[in-house]
């Protein structure tokens, strides 16, 4: 009587039924394919790049709750911040405003408050000295100069004249009274110009005539 047909290993002593093979993962989802994270020790990764979430935090403590870091990455490790940021550093600042440079900025000032200081000294008649000086050294190579010099020439001039005329009065109470008021005069709008023209501004002095140009 004959045996009906086995399974394959069915029988056979020893024999070990065959392995399933793992199902293949999906194209795309195979772990081959993901790229490689950088570290999270906070060393640079390729070509020196921060790693992912930028430098870690400068306390070496954990990110903000929820694991990521803050807007805008943490600062880098040194805490400088990076180049571009920040204020400028020496020579950065340029000449001060309304002026070329410094020398053009130091003479507008000798015009304006030499003239108080001429007119103070003088007794009213010397305030065309200072500006007539910054005219002379300075107001050929500087535009800038030469406007705050004939400003304050201009002005100086006319109450000088007014102060000569009052002293030679002096003899009459109303000649020593105007050679006093034009001396005042002069000061105080000589000092207002010079403030003006440290902020880099030209002062229009009020009751002046364009006698130099």
């Amino acid at each position: 009587m004959t045996e009906p047909p086995r399974p394959p290993g069915a029988g056979d002593p020893g024999a070990q039924p065959p392995e399933e093979t793992p199902p293949s993962a999906p194209p795309g989802s195979s772990s081959a394919n993901e790229p490689p994270t950088a570290p999270l020790s906070g060393a640079p990764g390729g070509g020196g790049y921060p790693p992912p979430g930028d430098y870690p935090p400068p306390s070496g403590g954990q990110p903000p709750s929820g694991g990521y870091p803050p807007p805008g990455g943490y600062p880098p490790p040194g805490g400088q911040p990076p180049p571009g940021v920040g204020y400028p550093t020496g020579g950065a600042y340029g000449p001060p405003a309304g002026f070329a440079n410094n020398d053009d900025k130091t003479w507008a000032l000798v015009a304006h408050f030499g003239g108080a200081a001429g007119m103070l000294i003088g007794g009213g008649v010397l305030g065309w000295v200072a500006p007539l000086v910054a005219l002379l050294a300075r107001g050929n190579q500087s535009p800038t100069v030469r406007a705050h010099a004939i400003a304050a020439l201009n002005f100086q001039l006319i109450w000088s004249i007014i102060a000569l005329v009052g002293w030679i009065l002096a003899c009459i109470l109303i000649g020593i009274a105007i050679g006093f008021g034009a001396m005042i005069v002069g000061i105080v709008f000589g000092v207002l110009a010079g403030v003006k023209a440290n902020e880099g501004q030209l002062y229009r002095y009020p009751m002046s005539a364009s006698l130099i140009k």
